[in-house]
């Protein structure tokens, strides 16, 4: 059983209340509390060594990438992070010095983004380091983007360029808030996820929420330099094409808008921000299912992106 299967199965009957809006299936929950005019965002993610970095990691990058996973998923709702709680498992014979590094970097994230560290958990875990977070921010009730919003014809944007996130990307990227709160406070943003397992496998997400399918252009699909470099190095390494696809870990943003709103966004984004592409990369259908469009024609997109257990 994968992860996704899992999810579905473990998500089945969950307990709820009136205050929720969305809970398990996107990228945060969505909590209505009575805060005027605002959502409550409320999120967890774990890093665990072996798996979301290397026993030999710099600490200080295993705390940063820690919060920011669950800061890029608070971008993908278009929101704006407040205070998290901290859980670390740590093995035994562990170095204090080296856990203080990795709350170094985990506390250096949260204040370069207003979030409030208020607490958390320490406990033993005997083969490896892990760090959990739990995230709260906010929302504006008329701003919040969800993946089920994604219509047939709109007009679906990537920021920056995917693939090859091991070659460092995965443990320096900046969790794209600002961008998204941009977005969605200019634009009518129908459906938005942060691309965490790889863009194949996260467009299915938004694919399925919304009930639509989706023809991407291969020819339009950014590629990393990190994703080239690493094919070209790399005898048994991924096609940049296929990395770019499949690769986890970019923590870009890939949104749809209608397309009446491509080319006004695509202007306005060059000048908001010059230094960062954003990408038209293909368009959703009515048709289900994902398909990709090159040289060879139309055809079934049969590759997924990175899934835990599979």
């Amino acid at each position: 059983m994968d992860e996704f299967s899992l999810i579905e199965r473990l998500s089945r009957g969950l307990p709820g209340n009136a205050t929720v809006v969305a809970g398990a299936g996107d990228d945060c929950a969505v909590l209505d509390v009575g805060v005027p005019g605002h959502f409550l965002l409320f999120k967890t993610d774990a890093v665990v060594e072996g798996i979301h970095f290397t026993k030999d990691t710099p600490a200080e990058k295993v705390g940063r990438k820690a919060l920011a996973r669950c800061l890029s998923d608070v971008a993908a709702m278009a929101g704006t992070p407040t205070h998290a709680v901290v859980t670390i498992g740590l093995p035994g014979g562990f170095d204090p010095e080296h856990v203080e590094r990795v709350y170094s970097g985990l506390n250096e994230m949260a204040a370069r983004y207003g979030v409030a560290v208020v607490g958390g958990e320490t406990t033993s875990n005997p083969e490896r380091l892990f760090i959990s977070v739990a995230l709260l921010g906010t929302v504006p009730r008329d701003k919040a983007v969800f993946r089920s919003g994604a219509k047939p014809g709109d007009a679906l944007f990537v920021t920056g360029e995917l693939g090859g996130s091991i070659m460092g990307k995965h443990l320096d990227f900046e969790p794209r808030l600002a961008e998204a709160q941009w977005l969605a406070g200019n634009f009518a943003v129908h459906a938005m996820i942060d691309l965490s397992d790889g863009l194949a496998g996260d467009l299915r997400h938004i694919l399925k929420r919304s009930g639509v399918g989706a023809e991407l252009v291969s020819a339009n699909i950014p590629i990393s330099r990190a994703a080239k470099l690493r094919s070209r190095m790399h005898t048994n390494a991924k096609p940049p094409l296929l990395a770019a696809l499949t690769d986890g870990e970019d923590f870009e943003l890939l949104l749809a808008v209608s397309r009446k709103d491509a080319v006004p966004l695509r202007d306005a984004w060059k000048k908001k921000f010059p230094n960062l592409k954003l990408t038209c990369i293909g368009v959703i259908t009515a048709e289900p299912g994902l398909r990709i469009r090159d040289q060879r024609g139309i055809r079934e997109l049969e590759v997924h992106g990175y899934v835990h257990f599979a």
